[in-house]
Formats: structure tokens, C-alpha cells, sequence
């Protein structure tokens, strides 16, 4: 006889269906094999099946108990499949009823008592089965995560719950789903002394979803400014809340099926190796890229990254999507994120007082060499954070804070939304900083005045296709937190002030630009 049940692996977020086969036979040696290219955790389950049936006063009966895995050239990883082969034997030894399994899906790992423990990809595996017309069984401190898929999915405790419920004894449901919040601990704006400038590029930022860089000495409020960059944008949409949701599930963040609207803010150490942050490993897991989907990737300390790390960005900030090549299989992470970076001019910090570098140019020419030209192109927004004297902290707060700079860059983001609202699909975001196509180049072309200044400008100072076009995006968000249709000259200026060729130029490009 042969008994099945469908579980599921996953490929980046996506649950790929697994049909979980067991067949038990007399005759020969007893054994117990699992086959379709399990890792060492899926060979482990037949531990953990054997002392959980123990545990219920199950034995496995003396007969070859054979385990496929299909599709059987899919590699297959992680404890999640215990359940499903537990059920499946206990369908062929007669425990549960042989046509109890038909319909139902089962996610999770066993405990050596029979309980069921947490598993990682409930969500996503809780909406392929709901695609499949298919009810989920999970453990039942993964239930408020199932939930959220929809209804029809059971929580069970253990493997004796799931026993009755079969035998119709004491039928099993799902809780509700987790709570839906919104974090308010994200640090104000308010609390920023001084620094009007580096607000109003945070805010432009924060509008159009630009890539920005700050460079200033030791102290001068370049992180404060970057973690108050959450409460400036707007709550994660429906949609954007369901993949942001889906990559925690995968990476196992999702606590009580808690879900949050706030935007991921990731700040990973500049020790991070490349495979931290654009994932990788044995088991190729998302990295801080994946996880900053549709929120903020901070880079404190930028130049202390490795170039190997830094580089490795280059690809998703372009195409917003990280693939983790292996030999037997390809891994795709959807990585979407805003980059806000931190830096000092140099190595000595580059600051008033104490913290003045003593060795010159040359200091800061050979530490900004540690990033790439390729990599700087990539950032839209460059700012110099001058140093906080004491008579900027002894100023009373700041009449504006974060709701009220968050106010206009949600009336700037609702005119890109209507902007790219008939876009064509290759339109990843309502942004202008992913803004392509015809109608996106017709609504950021600046007028007459405009249009000479940056021809003169990408001229004189050799600006890059890629570095062009940014520059309009920034201009074209100028203009959108101003309420106005047209992309004019002052815009284009203002954008070109903020686009460097280093950050320790004492003057932009705009700048020099206009002087001529």
C-alpha cells in the first residue's frame, strides 16, 4: 500500500508542491530510507518520526518503509517535512483513515515527544495550498502566520491532536490571524538639531525612493538622519505587505504571525561578508538585500565594507531582484530596497577640532577608493553633513518633525501613483526612482532652460547615461514634492547639487555649472 500527502519546498518565496509517498513492504531486512535528494536534516526525520511515535505509543512496524520525495531530482532541505512523512506512514500503518490525507497539505518539524514545532515558510505555503484548493495542517504556533492566507488551514499541538481529528473525536481549526501593527518606535525627525539641508535631501529622498549617500565627520548626525528615514515614508501597500511578509516567513522573522506595515530598516555590520547581504550559504537564505525588500538598507561606515560585498549590490539596486547560483539549482529573492549609506571624508574622520585629518587629500582620495565608480553611479543623492557646533544643539527643537515632512512626501508619492497608474508592467514601483519607459521620459523632460543646463553639465563634467537619467528622476521628485507638472530649471539645479563625482568635493558639479 501506498499512502500520500503533499508538502512543500521552497525556491526563494515561492512553495513548489512536494508529493510526500510512503510505501510499507514485508519481507527482507526492516529499514526505514527517505529518497529524493534529501540534505541531512530531511535524513534526520527518521529519528525524529521513530521517537515521536514512541512517544504516542506508536512503533514502526518491522517492514521496509520506504520514503519518495517527488519530484525525486528536487533537492530538498530543512526539518519542515517531518509532519508530512509522519502522517503519511500513519495513513499506511492504519492509524488514520487511508483517504483522510486527500485534500490536505502538512508543513512541520516533530518534536521527540510528538509535539509539533515552529517551521519556517508557513505563509507562502499556506497560500500555494489555498491555490491548490488544499488545506494546510502546521503546527499550531504557526497558525495565526497560516491565517493570514485565508481559511481552511488546521494548527495542530501535536501528533495525538492530529489522530482525533482524523477519527472525527476532536476536530481541529485555525486561530485567527496575527496582529496587524504598525511600529511606533521609529525615532522622529524632531529630534535633529541643525542639519536643514541634509532634511530637505532625506525628505527628496524619502519621496522618489532614491539611493542616497552622507558624508560628514564623526558626530555630525549622519545615522540619526538615516534611521528617522522610516518615518518619513508611507505604510507598506497591501501587496508590498504580503511579499515583505513572505521573505520574513522564509527567513523565519515572523513572530506569533505578527505582520507590521513600517517599511524594513536593515543596518547590518560592516563586517557583513557578500553572502550576508545578498544571501547565499548552504542553504542559500535571503540576505539583508532580500530582507530590506520595499523598505531601507542602511550602510553605515560604507567604505569599511569589503569591495567584494559592495560590489555584489550593483545587480539588485539595478534589477531589484538577487539570484544565488548553485550547481543543481538557482535561487531567486525579489530585493527591492532604498540604499542609505554613511561615511566620513576619511579614515581620520575628517572633522572639526581633534577628529581634522592630518594627512590631507591624499587621506580621504585613498579611503573613498575602497568604492567603485560603478557602485558609486548607483546613488542618486549625494550630501555633505557639515559638523554640529555647539550653537546648533543649544537651538529649541525644530517646528517640523517627521508627520509633517511624512505628510508631503505622501502627496508627492499619490502624484507618482497617478502617474504610473496605467504604466507598463515592467513598472516595478509607482516611484519615480524606478521610473522607465516613454511616458516616465515625457514626464520628467525639464523645460528649455532645464534641459541646457544638464546638456551643459553631463558635457563638462562627463556625467554617465545612467547618471543623466538619475539626475531627471531627482529633478522630476523636486518637482512633485512642489505640487507642480512641469520639470523647470531650478529643479534640474537642485538635482545636479546633490550629484557628486566624490563626496569630498568642496563643490557639486550644478555648482561649478552655474558659475560659468
Amino acid at each position: 500500500m501506498v499512502a500520500r500527502i503533499t508538502t512543500f519546498s521552497f525556491d526563494g518565496i515561492e512553495a513548489q508542491p512536494v508529493d510526500v509517498q510512503v510505501h510499507m513492504a514485508g519481507g527482507g531486512q526492516p529499514a526505514f530510507m527517505i529518497v529524493g535528494l534529501p540534505d541531512k536534516a530531511v535524513g534526520e526525520s527518521r529519528e525524529r518520526v521513530r521517537a515521536a511515535f514512541s512517544a504516542i505509543g506508536l512503533a514502526l512496524p518491522p517492514k521496509r518503509i520506504t520514503v519518495n520525495l517527488a519530484p525525486a531530482d528536487l533537492p530538498k532541505e530543512g526539518s519542515h517535512y517531518d509532519l508530512a512523512i509522519a502522517l503519511a506512514i500513519m495513513a499506511v500503518m492504519g492509524i488514520v483513515p487511508p483517504d483522510a490525507l486527500d485534500g490536505h497539505a502538512a508543513l512541520g518539524e516533530l518534536s521527540l515527544d510528538g509535539r509539533l514545532g515552529e517551521s519556517v515558510g508557513v505563509l507562502p505555503a499556506a497560500m500555494k495550498a489555498m491555490e491548490m484548493d488544499l488545506r494546510l495542517i502546521c503546527p499550531a504556533i504557526c497558525g495565526p502566520e497560516a491565517a493570514w492566507a485565508g481559511e481552511g488551514s488546521l494548527a495542530a499541538p501535536n501528533l495525538i491532536s492530529l489522530v482525533n481529528h482524523f477519527a472525527g473525536r476532536a476536530p481541529l481549526s485555525c486561530p485567527p490571524p496575527g496582529e496587524l501593527i504598525d511600529d511606533a518606535a521609529v525615532p522622529d525627525l524632531r529630534d535633529v538639531k541643525g542639519q536643514e539641508g541634509a532634511k530637505r535631501v532625506l525628505e527628496i529622498a524619502a519621496a522618489g525612493g532614491h539611493n542616497l549617500l552622507f558624508c560628514g565627520p564623526p558626530g555630525s548626525g549622519k545615522s540619526m538622519l538615516a534611521k528617522r528615514l522610516p518615518g518619513l515614508l508611507p505604510p507598506l501597500s497591501a501587496k508590498e505587505l504580503l511579499e515583505v511578509s513572505q521573505i520574513q516567513s522564509v527567513a523565519g522573522m515572523l513572530e506569533r504571525g505578527q505582520l507590521s506595515r513600517t517599511r524594513p530598516f536593515r543596518a547590518p555590520h560592516h563586517s557583513a561578508s557578500m553572502a550576508a547581504l545578498v544571501g547565499g550559504g548552504a542553504k542559500a537564505r535571503p540576505g539583508e538585500v532580500s530582507l530590506a525588500h520595499h523598505g531601507v538598507l542602511f550602510l553605515d561606515e560604507l567604505p569599511e565594507f569589503s569591495a567584494q560585498a559592495l560590489d555584489s549590490l550593483r545587480q539588485p539596486l539595478e534589477d531589484g531582484h538577487v539570484t544565488i547560483s548553485r550547481a543543481n539549482r538557482h535561487v531567486r529573492y525579489p530585493a527591492r530596497f532604498q540604499l542609505i549609506a554613511a561615511m566620513n571624508p576619511c579614515r581620520c574622520g575628517g572633522g572639526p577640532g581633534a577628529a581634522t585629518c592630518r594627512r590631507g587629500p591624499k587621506c580621504a582620495a585613498q579611503y573613498q577608493a575602497r568604492l567603485s565608480g560603478p557602485f558609486m553611479d548607483r546613488i542618486d543623492l549625494f550630501y555633505d553633513t557639515p559638523a554640529v557646533t555647539a550653537m546648533d544643539l543649544t537651538l529649541p527643537p525644530p517646528a517640523e518633525g517627521s508627520a509633517e515632512a511624512a505628510a508631503r512626501v505622501e502627496r508627492a508619492r499619490e502624484i507618482q501613483a497617478e502617474r504610473f497608474a496605467d504604466a507598463e508592467p515592467t513598472q516595478a514601483r509607482p516611484i519615480n526612482a524606478d521610473g522607465a519607459g516613454e511616458r516616465f521620459d515625457r514626464a520628467a523632460a525639464p523645460d528649455d532652460p532645464g534641459q541646457a543646463l544638464i546638456a551643459d553639465v553631463a558635457t563638462k563634467f562627463g556625467l554617465s547615461a545612467r547618471a543623466y537619467h538619475r539626475v531627471l528622476k531627482v529633478a522630476r521628485t523636486i518637482a512633485d514634492l512642489e505640487g507642480v507638472e512641469a520639470v523647470r530649471r531650478v529643479h534640474v539645479a537642485e538635482a545636479l547639487s546633490y550629484r557628486r563625482r566624490a563626496p569630498s568635493q568642496a563643490q557639486s558639479v550644478s555648482a561649478e555649472a552655474l558659475a560659468q
